[in-house]
């Protein structure tokens, strides 16, 4: 009887112990445990899921592996109620902490971190973390105001002086913050004045500013052989206009330092290629400028020459046809040869030996005519033809073997000033601007048939020598050599066409444009030291 009323005593007290471990109910965490750890560090979304899962685990779970289902006893529901307002405590706590935070932003800036409060009523584990977050937050400010930064530096760059004010006052913003250091500063407002205006370079020493834009109102434009003499000068006032200028070149006779002033700027564009290729590009306007233009240079290799004016010229007019961009060629009054009738119309045929030297330039340009035409009337291309005469002034090429270089450079270093033939043969010399001008004006009109550009002040070329050997006051000689082949005895425009159709004449003098040539040329020399004037006979351009 003994042993059995001890049995069973033992099993009374051993049986609640089977059944909690059978059950499983000590794997239960307690109501207590549900109190959260770090609600700055989860975050409002860590904490619904939070309180969703609990809530699912002790009221609305299934019933798996026979487990019955808790039911909550009065003690245990007054703890969750419990906890529950200090979790609501804590999200108002962290909601009123946001608030004053971004108060706080708005009106200091976020480096000023001392004067923020303290959320109220927050464990001492969440004000830890809320400190940690509040450098997290400081360093998403500073992202934020690089960010800003570079979207003013952007605004800079491509939208002009009305953009400028504001990406000024970005920039200031962002200094103000500490966000750019004092060499970034630097770079950002230069790059605010170098997208508004040329780098003075020893070829173009003078700062040249361009004019802003809106997008309907800049235009698109290709300049062939555009870091020449020529070219680079028309370069220049279509980048002032505020245009997006494109420059194609091999620079066979043109030169880089033609154009280094505009290379950083953001209008510009430099492609390295041969006209006698194609090439795709989207543009409004072409203004077709490649091919070399003295004599020595376009007899060095004459099938070249014939065919940067023919393929190249081809080449040009199919872009033109292929995006419907207007395009102008520089002809040339070679086209006249030795002329018969003076001084030249427009009107004129021409007086040219197509087997002689100079044919190569003289018919590829006069094809080229052709082909401008022939376009216009099969596949209305919108063209224009300026054909050019005697033309003078900086950067020109100091060995291109033209009467103005030659004489400057001999005359600054007291060589013996050449002359071939007589010295009766007569030209006629405009200034480089004027000529730049009379292209704009051309290809902005509407007349479409060619058009003499030049300057009707006719010299002969003894008597030009002299006056330069005078302007330069130098102890140079002149002396003759045999006449040159096939050269023009006489060479003046009729401009009457050009006065009444596009509104042009040449506005500068000859004396004021070699005054300008020969300082040009007197600061190339001090750089060179010494150059050796080319001669009639044909040969490579020198660097």
């Amino acid at each position: 009887l003994l042993v059995l009323m001890f049995g069973v005593m033992c099993g009374y007290i051993l049986l609640p112990v089977l059944l909690v471990q059978h059950l499983g109910f000590e794997d239960l965490p307690m109501q207590t445990a549900l109190k959260p750890l770090d609600v700055r560090e989860q975050g409002l979304d860590a904490l619904s899921s939070f309180n969703g899962k609990k809530k699912n685990d002790y009221q609305e779970g299934p019933i798996t592996n026979f487990h019955t289902r808790r039911i909550l006893s009065n003690d245990d529901a007054a703890e969750e109620q419990k906890s529950d307002e200090v979790r609501e405590q804590g999200v108002d706590a962290l909601s009123s902490f946001n608030a004053e935070e971004q108060k706080s932003d708005e009106k200091s800036p976020p480096d000023e971190s001392e004067d923020e409060k303290t959320p109220p009523d927050l464990p001492k584990e969440s004000e830890e973390s809320a400190s940690i977050d509040s450098e997290k937050e400081d360093e998403v400010a500073e992202k934020e105001d690089e960010v800003a930064v570079e979207t003013s530096e952007v605004a800079v760059v491509s939208d002009g002086e009305e953009s400028t004010q504001k990406s000024v006052q970005s920039l200031a913003a962002a200094i103000s913050f500490g966000s750019l250091n004092e060499v970034e500063q630097r770079i950002v407002e230069d790059r605010d004045i170098l997208s508004r205006q040329s780098i003075p370079t020893a070829t173009s020493p003078q700062i040249m500013k361009t004019a802003f834009l809106p997008d309907h109102h800049r235009t698109k434009i290709l300049v062939t052989g555009g870091a020449g003499f020529v070219g680079s000068h028309l370069v220049d006032k279509l980048m002032m206009e505020g245009h997006e200028v494109t420059v194609i070149d091999n620079f066979f006779t043109g030169q880089k330092k033609n154009i280094a002033h505009w290379l950083h700027h953001p209008n510009f564009s430099l492609v390295v290629h041969d006209v006698t290729e194609p090439i795709q590009l989207e543009v409004d306007q072409i203004y077709h400028l490649a091919c070399p233009a003295s004599p020595p240079h376009y007899q060095y290799n004459p099938v070249k020459t014939i065919k940067t004016s023919t393929m190249g010229t081809l080449n040009m007019l199919g872009l033109a046809k292929r995006v419907r961009a207007r395009m102008l060629l520089t002809s040339t009054s070679e086209i006249y040869g030795d002329p018969q009738v003076h001084p030249q119309p427009e009107s004129y045929w021409g007086n040219v030996n197509t087997i002689g030297p100079r044919a190569c330039y003289d018919e590829g340009k006069r094809v080229a005519e052709t082909m401008m035409y022939s376009y216009r009337n099969q596949n209305n291309v919108d063209v224009r033809v300026a054909r050019i005469f005697n033309t003078f002034g900086p950067r020109m090429h100091p060995n291109d073997g033209r009467v103005v270089s030659n004489f400057i450079i001999q005359s600054l270093q007291n060589k013996d000033m050449t002359i071939y033939g007589e010295g009766q043969q007569t030209r006629s010399f405009q200034y480089v601007s004027d000529l730049v001008d009379g292209l704009h004006a051309l290809m902005n009109g509407d007349y479409d048939m060619p058009v003499n550009l030049g300057n009707p002040d006719e010299y002969s070329v003894k008597d030009f020598a002299t006056y330069i050997k005078d302007m330069t006051e130098s102890k140079s000689e002149i002396t003759f050599l045999p006449k040159s082949q096939d050269d023009p005895s006489q060479r003046r425009p009729d401009i009457s066409t050009a006065k009444k159709q596009i509104g042009w004449e040449p506005k500068v003098t000859v004396k004021e444009g070699l005054e300008h040539t020969i300082a040009y040329f007197s600061r190339v020399l001090k750089e060179a030291g010494e150059i050796i004037p080319t001669g009639p006979g044909a040969a490579k351009p020198e660097a």
